[in-house]
């Protein structure tokens, strides 16, 4: 291990959230709007993650985009942002309240013909999806307990190079604290055990916000490199 790395304090923390390229008001003002939802709040993806999905989008060239778990549509906005005009991103959140803040934010950042909005279980949604539906990119920030139960799901409908997001891997670092054994920790801590071991992925953890872990679809004939 090289111990290369950077704790990040208050301070440099907001540093990096201020060097990103994204300034868009209408995610301003949705953050605004979001936080008056008090301890909800904290479900929203963070400034620099909405720009880093947005990058990942546009760098993939990503035209079918899957997110599970929309909340009041931040990342959803930030991964429309990243599809060209004809792109199409599939969105599945459980709660109405959140995705009519949701719908009314597709429709400021003038990307609504773009998104379409499914209020139902995930597991259902994917799982009625017709079998030649596929996707170049999916992002996963909804229960824990079902991340694995997504992955398995999302992978044979993602195409070949297409990438899986999974938010919130570190889990404010409870994810090393062996004495917490809630259910969250511990799906948390078994997916992240498993990505690696995965022949169908090469993945990588990064500790962006509340981290992130995005993984590759391999090809049928890419034997996993260890």
């Amino acid at each position: 291990m090289s111990g290369k790395f950077v704790a990040l304090t208050p301070e440099l923390h907001a540093y990096v959230a201020e060097h990103r390229s994204e300034r868009d008001p209408v995610l301003a003002g949705l953050a605004q709007e979001t936080a008056r939802l008090g301890r909800a709040a904290a479900m929203q993806v963070s400034p620099e993650q909405g720009a880093f999905l947005s990058l990942l989008v546009r760098a993939i060239g990503a035209r079918r985009a899957l997110e599970v778990g929309t909340f009041t549509g931040y990342g959803a906005v930030s991964i429309a942002r990243g599809l060209p005009d004809d792109g199409r991103l599939l969105c599945c959140d459980v709660s109405e309240e959140w995705s009519a803040i949701a719908r009314r934010a597709f429709e400021r950042a003038g990307v609504a013909g773009r998104v379409e909005l499914r209020v139902a279980p995930a597991l259902e949604t994917l799982r009625s999806l017709p079998a030649g539906d596929t996707f170049d990119f999916a992002f996963v920030d909804a229960d824990k307990t079902s991340y694995r139960a997504y992955h398995e799901e999302i992978l044979p409908r993602l195409r070949v190079d297409g990438l899986i997001v999974f938010d919130n891997v570190l889990w404010s670092g409870a994810v090393v604290d062996p004495s917490d054994r809630t259910s969250d920790t511990v799906a948390l801590r078994e997916l992240n055990d498993f990505l690696p071991t995965d022949p169908r992925v090469e993945c990588v953890m990064i500790p962006l916000a509340d981290g992130l872990t995005i993984a590759r679809k391999r090809g049928p004939n890419e034997g996993a490199r260890r």
